[in-house]
């Protein structure tokens, strides 16, 4: 007898549990960052850019400039602005003992950035996102130089995706 009551409980939460999952499930809206319902290709077309003071930050104020404007250029009157800081620094990693030189070390990258509406100058977002490259440091000395630039180049256009991903998300809701 209780086994057959136990069973029918036992049925009973089931049913309750994937109805009461269904309704939960249901409450979650899942849809395309870039789609034309959000808008937000035309909101990122109308965001401008603090200017840069290194030449890394103008590498990732570029990069964000392309990303928002799907390659159109800088707008002229933003609705929104972007005020970023950019900071670089390069990392030796592969120390060799007898010469006392480095043959390997990383690029990082940081951005601290806020989105503000230019109207009132309310804060939608602010955020800070850092990238890292490897690079290898060969023994000529311009070839070098060259090998870090480009890693840096390389950190700088990876933190603008980060930081072009999270405007595009603060921008669609």
């Amino acid at each position: 007898m209780s086994s057959d009551f136990a069973r029918k409980l036992a049925r009973r939460a089931g049913i309750v549990t994937i109805l009461v999952s269904t309704a939960f499930l249901s409450a979650c809206q899942v849809r395309p960052l870039y789609s034309e319902n959000t808008g937000v290709t035309e909101k990122l077309g109308s965001v401008g850019f603090s200017e840069a003071g290194t030449r890394v930050g103008q590498e990732v104020r570029n990069h964000l400039i392309f990303l928002a404007s799907r390659g159109a250029g800088e707008v002229e009157k933003p609705d929104y602005m972007v005020d970023m800081q950019v900071s670089s620094y390069v990392a030796d990693t592969l120390l060799v003992q007898s010469s006392d030189t480095s043959r390997a070390g990383r690029a990082t990258v940081s951005v601290s950035y806020t989105l503000r509406t230019t109207k009132d100058n309310q804060v939608i977002k602010a955020g800070r996102r850092e990238a890292t490259a490897l690079v290898d440091f060969p023994s000529q000395e311009f070839a070098k130089q060259r090998a870090i630039r480009d890693a840096e180049n390389r950190a700088a256009n990876q933190a603008a995706e980060f930081v072009g991903a999270d405007l595009a998300a603060a921008l669609s809701r």
